[in-house]
């Protein structure tokens, strides 16, 4: 068999050393299959080899075992790790003090990256600007170009001749205003003894109305 698949480079023994040192260093939890895939590259173990060592460890009291459903984890022995001095906990103590500062720089400028990463993600882009500039200049070109037109021409409309039609336009307003005010009133007075409806009269009559054609009386000035 090779010895990948039984771990027969490392040796029964050597492999539980290799993973009891490896247990004990990182102090944290792992399976079986965690171990084999930080292990076998630098020690050459088999996955075979892992499960037989971790599980020779913990029978041996050596390594604690605990059980997730069907997966089962393995971790050092607090109690046979050797016990940190008052020095050594100081120290851990003010590194992790260090840690939680850079832990809160890293949030503060991961949120500060978020932020402007959402004004550019809502910005436009370099080649939609040069875009939007070529379309503006376009537009000015043309404005441009209508307005010399229009400055240019010879039927400019005077003063007077607009203060003339303008003049005209509120007459023509007024009267039809006036007029449909009495169209109105005098049809109200019919429909009082017409036994039909409203709609049914000016049907009969072939009266129409402002409002089928979708003409409004413009607001007197």
């Amino acid at each position: 068999m090779s010895k990948g698949r039984d771990g027969a480079g490392a040796g029964g023994g050597a492999a539980a050393a290799v993973l009891l040192r490896y247990l004990r260093e990182q102090n944290r939890p792992y399976s079986a299959q965690d171990a084999f895939s930080n292990l076998q590259r630098e020690h050459g173990l088999g996955k075979a080899a892992v499960v037989k060592a971790l599980e020779q460890l913990a029978q041996q009291g050596r390594v604690r075992e605990k059980a997730y459903g069907k997966q089962k984890v393995y971790f050092a022995d607090q109690e046979q790790l050797p016990a940190a001095s008052d020095a050594e906990l100081r120290g851990l103590d003010a590194q992790i003090a260090a840690l939680c500062g850079q832990v809160q720089a890293l949030q503060q400028s991961c949120r500060q990256m978020e932020a402007e990463l959402k004004d550019l993600s809502s910005s436009m882009t370099t080649p939609e600007m040069a875009k939007e500039i070529k379309e503006l200049k376009r537009d000015c070109e043309s404005y441009t170009e209508k307005l010399e037109r229009m400055k240019s021409a010879t039927n400019h409309v005077t003063p007077e001749e607009k203060e003339k039609v303008c003049s005209e336009r509120k007459l023509y307003c007024r009267e039809w205003r006036r007029r449909k005010r009495m169209a109105t009133e005098l049809l109200d007075a019919i429909l009082e003894g017409y036994p039909k409806s409203k709609k049914q009269f000016f049907e009969e009559v072939g009266i129409e109305t402002d409002e089928e054609h979708n003409v409004v009386l413009p607001a007197a000035v």
